[in-house]
């Protein structure tokens, strides 16, 4: 959700540009900085903004160049100033306080000193208007540039996970003969090989095994990453999905990792965890 676009626009009080930019976040923080000619305008442009930005840290900026304009000096209200003068050096007297910064301390009062704004008429408004749309327009062509970038990023990790998955299939084979060996071997050893009842073996065997077997989440595995590759491929806005989505591939891993109780398959689901946790930094970028 990174973004950045500008515009400017050359209107009579001088050059305004627009500037948009974003940084990642959850949900939509807009902040406006405009110039007090155009305040009364912040409701629109947020609105605007609410409905394009979606989400994102998004600052858009209003900034204006006037310094080939003729300068303008501020204004004093001379009455005012005349009466703040006569009320202090009144109460200056009275106290007997000889200080002479009364103009310093009389400029620096509400209202003696002002500047006037440039007005801006609605021809100007639809000038910046157009820069602001035209900013818009830029920012998001950045943002889909950069979720070219993402989807192929974020489909190469799920085709990991997916190669780290049939590499589990290749080696599942193995690991029931394996523990079937190991459990033969201990009860040899601790209670004597003619000792060992054959059927209740089995039967043990054939439960304890069952706890083991991971088809299920082979299964919901394969099938949440083939959804996702489907999810991401949509033209809508699906970052949260897809967040919701990979919560899902994450609990697949991890009861696959649980239930594995084999060196070599537990080697391919950390291979998982780690692609899964770069998926899920990078679906902070997308929307």
């Amino acid at each position: 959700m990174t973004g950045y676009g500008a515009s400017t626009t050359d209107l009579p009080s001088g050059k305004y540009t627009v500037e948009i930019k974003s940084l990642n976040s959850k949900f939509l923080e807009l902040n406006l900085k405009l110039p007090k000619a155009f305040s009364e305008k912040e409701f629109f442009l947020r609105t605007e903004g609410s409905k394009a930005f979606e989400r994102g840290k998004v600052v858009l900026s209003i900034t204006a160049d006037n310094s080939e304009l003729p300068a303008k000096g501020a204004n004093i209200n001379k009455a005012l100033f005349i009466d703040y003068y006569t009320q202090l050096k009144a109460i200056a007297d009275e106290v007997g306080d000889e200080s002479k910064s009364l103009t310093s301390i009389i400029l620096g009062l509400p209202d003696v000193v002002h500047y006037d704004e440039n007005s801006v008429s609605e021809e100007d408004w639809q000038k910046l208007l157009a820069a602001f749309y035209d900013a818009v327009e830029h920012f998001q062509q950045f943002r889909q540039d950069e979720g070219a970038v993402l989807e192929r990023e974020l489909a190469d990790r799920i085709k990991n996970i997916l190669d780290f998955l049939a590499a589990v299939e290749q080696d599942e084979p193995k690991r029931i003969p394996t523990i079937k060996e190991k459990l033969n071997t201990l009860l040899a050893d601790v209670v004597g090989k003619e000792s060992v009842d054959g059927n209740r073996l089995e039967q043990e065997l054939i439960y304890y095994i069952d706890k083991l077997d991971i088809t299920e989440e082979k299964v919901r595995l394969r099938s949440h990453c083939n959804y996702f590759m489907e999810t991401l491929r949509a033209k809508d806005a699906n970052g949260k999905k897809l967040g919701f989505i990979s919560q899902e591939i994450g609990r697949e891993i991890n009861t696959m990792g649980s239930k594995a109780n084999d060196a070599s398959i537990q080697r391919h689901v950390v291979g998982m965890k780690e692609e899964l946790e770069k998926v899920k930094e990078q679906l902070l970028n997308v929307l």
